[in-house]
């Protein structure tokens, strides 16, 4: 099938112990360096998720692989990891001091805890859990919920983590979520929303989106999550990425990325794919089948000077 295999990483699966502490140092040879656009797609594959019993001292087992690994992004981007959780699995309950992560499920619901607090949220949705903070999943079934997970670090190729000993299994659980949770709604999608102004009035296959996580919810140079939808035919425009790194995910259709810079060059995208964006390149988006090509964005600002410019920014 010619598939692109990622460089596995080191720390692709986390230690299980009940109690742990773990603080991770990488040199800046580790890092990933950029990659012309097809080297560097890395598509989700199943038979590449590896099992892992009793996540952060969670229920069951798991099963996940990194898509996108330390350094894909910025020297803070710690990796994309994608993957299943079976009904009765989920991670334990664990602190992040100097990291933030998103778990996300693509499907289905899950119960999340931040801080102790338990809710169902119902997917595709996404829950962040910013740095000083705890958080767990856990899938009470009856079907496995896929799950994604994104992390970035205030110090650059530092990991860290707590574990509580805790499951979250038969939690009590909140009726209405504590804690932030961002949904992807191709409902609440807009010309022009999230990623730019748009034409007035809008084309009638105007490339539709949503900015629904803003730098405000993250302490890291994480910036925001963004969810965009192309439609068939149509292309985005070009967006140079001077200030912000950017991952994407496809979460359905397919088409191409075109990517302007020292590694120029186009590229087929389809479902389940991660591809990274560096800074000083620009892209574009061009959706080829017949359904709208529908991506989450993931932006990591260059530092936090850049971030406190999105954060002063304009409300769009």
């Amino acid at each position: 099938m010619g598939r692109t295999r990622a460089r596995s990483p080191k720390h692709a699966v986390l230690p299980l112990a009940c109690v742990a502490v773990a603080l991770i140092h990488v040199s800046a040879q580790d890092r990933a360096a950029p990659a012309p656009p097809a080297p560097r797609i890395v598509h989700t594959d199943p038979a590449r998720y590896r099992p892992s019993p009793a996540v952060h001292g969670g229920a069951g087992t798991m099963s996940f692989a990194a898509l996108l690994t330390r350094g894909a992004l910025t020297p803070e981007f710690n990796f994309l990891h994608r993957g299943v959780i079976p009904a009765g699995s989920g991670i334990g309950h664990h602190f992040h001091n100097v990291v933030e992560e998103m778990f996300v499920i693509l499907d289905g619901e899950a119960q999340f805890t931040i801080d102790g607090r338990t809710a169902v949220v119902k997917g595709p949705a996404g829950v962040p859990c910013r740095a000083g903070h705890s958080h767990a999943i856990y899938n009470p079934g009856p079907a496995p919920v896929q799950w994604m997970n994104l992390n970035v670090s205030l110090v650059p190729g530092v990991f860290d983590y707590f574990d509580l000993g805790d499951t979250r299994a038969g939690a009590a659980l909140d009726a209405v979520p504590t804690f932030m949770s961002v949904h992807f709604d191709t409902a609440l999608l807009r010309a022009g929303g999230g990623r730019g102004a748009a034409a007035s009035p809008p084309p009638p296959n105007a490339v539709l989106s949503r900015r629904v996580a803003g730098p405000a919810m993250f302490s890291t140079t994480w910036s925001y999550v963004d969810h965009v939808a192309v439609p068939a035919g149509a292309s985005t425009p070009d967006l140079p990425h001077d200030a912000v790194a950017e991952a994407y995910y496809v979460l359905g259709g397919e088409g191409t990325i075109t990517i302007a810079g020292p590694d120029a060059g186009t590229a087929a995208v389809r479902t389940g794919d991660a591809i990274p964006v560096h800074l000083g390149e620009t892209t574009r988006f061009t959706s080829t089948g017949s359904v709208p090509l529908e991506l989450m964005v993931m932006g990591v600002a260059k530092d936090m000077a850049a971030k406190t410019q999105l954060l002063t920014a304009a409300p769009r």
